[in-house]
């Protein structure tokens, strides 16, 4: 993996949650970067989102401080005072403005922070900054995740390489409203200065989201703490984009693939999860029928379990695709497993024993849903549903 040039590393153990672990990550950059960011729509917001979606109207940073094992949410003013604390910290240490590091926090929601463990903790980092990797990052920002996500591209703008690499953490509590995860992506790439760039890298960061984080969903509940940052340094010495254009296209395709690849690690990371579940309503009325039937699919306990027990159970499918709402037509709609036909205009093809087969050989599975009602298509990708969920949930905080 080629690292965008001018970002460090740094991770520290703090014990937040459990002893023995990284649980902190600094990531920062030698020069100011453009950023932007995507947070989380739920109501109730995290401390560090707070303060980041304060922060990032600027469109400027230098460092980004994370912790994993308690979330900073809903824990009162103490919970900003610490999230700012953090940020001090870091700057302190790296000699940057304050204004110029962001927070995310994850983890436990409702417990103080225990910022006696944290504090010297931080000051360490930014002494050790550059001692560590983009995947110790990764790995210091996971909770139930089981691997840390790590994904990278490579472009060229006016001949000059420019890298994109990122990580993010995500497992469970994942439905998108804005980014399902933590998600840190870095680049080298020089863009406008002031508004032009912020509002170029937005643009550029927001169709990637929805393309990618924004159709994932593990259990159908949105975080609090959902957080996607972009920092482009402008290292790699192309020509600054300005605007739309041939090089700006060439770098959101690049973001795109960057995005994706993260957003499918989350999915097949789902707690619990033995597969990866690709849904892929096609043939819709329109575009909101489309995503709106994928997600009906995605999030049945009853679809998803069933593809846990390796059973082409098509009539769940069926089921919920008619509770969703869209424009449905039971005698026209066709129903693959991969490239097997399991329903043919509403009716099955007695295809089980072989869609069962399948579905126990593959960790990977596509779903393609074609209700031959218009153009319109839309793919969120999933996860199936085990005990292992149950189980994991059950025992979060113990």
């Amino acid at each position: 993996m080629k690292i965008p040039r001018g970002f460090l590393f740094s991770t520290a153990g703090a014990g937040i949650k459990k002893p023995g672990r990284q649980d902190l990550a600094l990531i920062s950059s030698v020069e100011t970067a453009v950023c932007a960011g995507m947070f989380t729509r739920n109501k109730i917001k995290g401390a560090p989102v707070k303060l980041d979606i304060e922060r990032i109207r600027s469109g400027k940073a230098r460092a980004i401080i994370a912790n994993s094992g308690n979330a900073n949410v809903c824990t009162g003013k103490q919970g900003l005072l610490d999230a700012r604390e953090m940020a001090l910290i870091a700057a302190k240490g790296l000699g940057i403005d304050e204004n110029l590091v962001f927070v995310c926090s994850t983890g436990v929601i409702g417990a103080p922070l225990p910022m006696e463990r944290i504090r010297p903790r931080i000051a360490e980092m930014a002494e050790n900054i550059g001692r560590a990797g983009i995947e110790d990052a990764a790995r210091a920002i996971m909770t139930t995740d089981t691997f840390p996500k790590t994904a990278s591209k490579s472009l060229r703008i006016a001949g000059r390489e420019v890298r994109i690499a990122g990580i993010a953490k995500g497992s469970g509590m994942i439905h998108p409203d804005m980014a399902t995860m933590l998600s840190f992506i870095i680049t080298d790439l020089a863009i406008g200065k002031g508004a032009i760039g912020k509002g170029l890298l937005q643009r550029a960061l927001k169709a990637s989201v929805e393309k990618s984080f924004n159709r994932v969903t593990v259990d159908g509940d949105t975080s609090t703490s959902d957080t996607v940052l972009i920092m482009a340094n402008g290292l790699a010495g192309n020509p600054p984009l300005t605007g739309p254009g041939k090089d700006y296209a060439v770098f959101a395709q690049a973001l795109d693939h960057v995005a994706l690849e993260l957003a499918a690690m989350v999915a097949a990371d789902g707690e619990g999860a033995t597969k990866l579940i690709r849904v892929l309503v096609k043939g819709a009325a329109s575009k909101k029928d489309a995503l709106r039937g994928a997600f009906a699919v995605a999030n049945s306990p009853l679809v998803k379990t069933a593809f846990y027990g390796n059973d082409a159970n098509w009539g769940r499918i069926m089921a919920a695709l008619g509770k969703s709402g869209i424009a449905i037509e039971e005698e026209k709609v066709d129903i693959h497993l991969e490239r097997l036909k399991l329903v043919n205009k509403g009716v099955s093809t007695g295809k089980d024993a072989p869609a069962a087969d399948l579905l126990r050989k593959n960790k990977e599975i596509g779903l393609t849903i074609d209700l031959n009602l218009g153009p319109w298509s839309e793919k969120v990708l999933t996860c199936d549903l085990t005990g292992e969920y149950v189980a994991i949930n059950a025992e979060y905080r113990t």
